[in-house]
This record gives structure tokens, sequence and C-alpha cells, in this order.
């Protein structure tokens, strides 16, 4: 089923609350919101898409410093007043340019993959986890977590260090609830100063719209702690990194009922054929996929079977799905009704990512295509021979990887839109350049005085 959404904060009930301040805010292509603030007073004109700006000064936003103004035009379902500065209301936007919705923007390009969906009578739910550091600036210019216990070889679930980071996850955690988010579990995970919060799913539009917010807010509310929330998906090269997995489903426009869903799958899954299809058209694209779920250079070094000091990772690195194993890129939880992409991490854009993974989805099932039996083994212990008898690849081991097999793939540009295909693939491969020309300290301690 669907989730109900939250109705939508009027102009007279957003002054009511005492709200001063409006932030038109769209995503970068990074997925990170950028804003005009207006007053209230200004509401009517800015929800008509008064607030412009400049595309040529933002990453990914692809314009000539002589285009025409991009124009924010606010969602009002999306509107959620700041809780850590409740003067200020958010309102996720799309763009607009030349009188019609600008191609490029990161929630156009999902919206256009959902009218496609719509077309055929689907909607797509979809759940992210939420796992991320909270950490402190230290006065040598470094960071650690906030709290000071000595570190545990196997610190996940720790429930001494968690309550150490009671001061702004109290916070968080109260601030989620009251924006109807239904936060149902948080917990510290594998690396140092590392949490995951979960909570409900919702249509993808308006998660991917959560999302964007939840790292803002989240971030904002560990500085008001003297502390700060990365979302860099694997800061410690000895612990695990931070996964944002997709939980997606398929529901019925009409009727809402869980495609997904099914009590007589033959292979034991609770899934359905659609499921399957749709599996098995994510799996096909894959390696096209990562590069956006996992965008950073750093993305890849948590893409790895071991180097956690508690054993193997917990990353996805292989081409493969499967049951609740989560040694499969793509998982089946255990209940069915729904799939799991493991690849995505904290740093994606979620409306990019979700738009991609829901094409390829929906290629899958106009291809009516099978993923084969479900891996129920343990993954990790595969040899490359194993590998290669059951055809199963690697997902891409670096950025530049994963860039190539995103060029390579039509499905991209076609979800993407040629100008927005060209300036992500652009941007991306000067930050793998800028990443292969840095000299590092580990390079220096190597070879500096290796002769």
């Amino acid at each position: 089923m669907s989730q109900t959404t939250t109705p939508p904060l009027t102009k007279d009930a957003l002054e009511a609350a005492g709200v001063k301040y409006l932030a038109a805010s769209f995503a970068d292509m990074h997925g990170v919101s950028k804003a005009k603030m207006v007053p209230i007073h200004h509401y009517d004109r800015m929800m008509e898409g008064s607030e412009l700006f400049t595309g040529a000064a933002l990453d990914g936003v692809p314009q000539e410093v002589s285009d025409e103004e991009v124009a924010a035009v606010p969602d009002p379902a999306s509107a959620k007043i700041l809780p850590w500065d409740p003067e200020v209301a958010w309102f996720a936007s799309d763009l607009r340019c030349e009188g019609k919705p600008f191609e490029a923007g990161s929630r156009n390009i999902l919206k256009r993959v959902l009218a496609q969906a719509e077309d055929q009578g689907y909607g797509l739910n979809l759940g992210m986890e939420a796992e991320f550091f909270v950490l402190e600036d230290t006065p040598d210019g470094g960071y650690a977590p906030v709290s000071r216990r000595h570190h545990l070889e196997k610190p996940a679930y720790d429930l001494a260090r968690l309550l150490d980071n009671k001061a702004w996850f109290g916070p968080l955690a109260e601030a989620m609830n009251n924006l109807g988010w239904g936060l149902y579990s948080f917990d510290h995970e594998d690396g140092i100063g590392q949490v995951e919060f979960d909570f409900k799913f919702f249509p993808a539009l308006e998660m991917a719209d959560n999302y964007i917010f939840f790292r803002m807010m989240a971030n904002e509310i560990a500085r008001q702690h003297g502390a700060f929330a990365s979302f860099m998906p694997k800061p410690f090269d000895d612990r695990a990194g931070s996964g944002a997995h997709y939980n997606m489903s398929l529901y019925d426009l009409e009727s809402d009922a869980n495609l997904f869903a099914s009590d007589d799958d033959p292979r034991g899954n609770h899934l359905s054929t659609l499921g399957y299809q749709f599996t098995a058209g994510v799996l096909k694209h894959l390696p096209a996929i990562c590069a956006v779920v996992a965008p950073f250079v750093n993305s890849y070094k948590r893409l790895v079977k071991q180097g956690s000091m508690s054993g193997f990772t917990w990353a996805p690195i292989f081409c493969c799905y499967g049951n609740n194993n989560r040694t499969n890129t793509v998982r089946i939880p255990l209940e069915g009704k729904r799939v799991e992409l493991r690849a995505a991490d904290s740093a994606c854009n979620p409306y990019l990512g979700a738009a991609l993974v829901l094409a390829a989805g929906l290629e899958g099932i106009e291809q009516e295509l099978d993923p084969g039996e479900p891996h129920t083994e343990n993954m990790y212990l595969k040899t490359p021979a194993d590998l290669e008898a059951a055809g199963i690849e690697m997902l891409p081991k670096t950025l530049n990887d994963a860039l190539d097999a995103f060029a390579a793939d039509p499905l991209t540009k076609e979800v993407f839109g040629d100008a927005m295909h060209a300036s992500w693939l652009g941007f991306k491969r000067q930050e793998w350049l800028a990443y292969m020309n840095h000299v590092s300290d580990w390079e220096r301690a190597r070879y500096l005085k290796f002769f």
C-alpha cells in the first residue's frame, strides 16, 4: 500500500505556526539544497515561480551564463517547517525555464520516469535507510566520534555509545516524528560514530524530498550540539561505510495494492512475477546505476568485501540478487513484497537514483525479463571460478569504472536527457581525474623515502 501523505501546509497554517520566511529550494546535481528565501507575505508570488537562479553558477544545472535563469516552482505538498528554526519553512521545488519544465532538473527527471510508470498504472513506493556518521571537529584539524569511550572492534548495536549521542539524536528523533515520518528504529552501526535511522516509506517523489531534507536536518541539529553529520560514504578505511539502501515496490494506482506481493511464489520469497521482472531490469543496468547511487570516488571504498575490523563489510560487490541474504546487491527481505538495492549509499542524489532504478525496473517488466534463481548462499565465499561459472559479474570497482558503464548504457541518456547526461558525466570525469592527480599521505608515507 502507498503511504498516506501529510496534508500540505497552507499559507494561513504557516503564519499561524509563526513562520516568517520561506525557502524555495531545489536540489543540485549532488542532492544539496539550494534556495532563495522570501518573507512569508511573498508566498503567492513564490509559488508562481518568482525566484530565479543562474544555472551556470551551480553544479549540474547545465546552462551558459547568457541563458535565461531557471525558476524554482515550489511544491506546496512538500512544505516543512524547519525543526531547528521554526521561523523558516522549506519547499522542494521543480525547476522551469522559458515557461516549461527544465529538462536537467533532478526532481523533473524523477517526475518524468514516474509519469511513464503512471501510464502503465504503477506508482513507486520507496524507503531509504539513512546511515551516517556524527563526529566532532578536533583541535588538530581532525575529527572524532562524539563518544569518548575506547573504540570497540565490533561496535554495532552498542547501547552505551548510542546513549553518548543522546544530546543530538533526541531532537532529531522528535523532529522526524513531528514531521510524520514514522521513525521506528535507530541504532549505533558498525562504524565508529555511525548510526542508522529507519522510518516509513513514501511515494518515491515524497521520499526523495524527505531524504534531501533529512540530510540537511541531521547536520543542522548535530551542529547545534557541537558535532556534524557526515554523509561521506566511508570516512574510516578500516570500518564499514554508510548505505542508503533503496527499498522499493510498485503499487496499483487505482487500488493501492502492492504489486510485488505474492503468497504463491515458487521461489519462496513472497515476490510476484512483476517483482522478479523489475529485479531483472535493475540487474541488467546495475553497473550504470552504480554511477548514480554510489556517486563519489569514496563510494567505491565502501563497496568492498573486507576491510572492516569486525570482518566482512556487509557491502555488496556482485551483480546478483537473492533472498534475505545480505551478500547480494539486490535483496528480497524476509517478508518479501519489496526489493532492496544495497549499492545505494548515503551520498546519492535520491531523485536521480530513483529515476534510473525505476526506469531499469520498468524495462525489465516491459521485456518480461527473468533474473533466474535467487542466491541463498554466502556470496562473499565464492571463488572467481564459482562466479564465472554462474555468470556473475562484479560491481564497478571504481567511480571511473562506473562512469564507463554509465556512458555505455543507452538507458542513462534516455532517463537523464542529453544536457544532464553530459553535465553529470563531465563533472564526474573531472572528479575522478582530480582524485587521480592528488598525491595522498599514503603515497608519501610509502614512497617518499623508498630508496
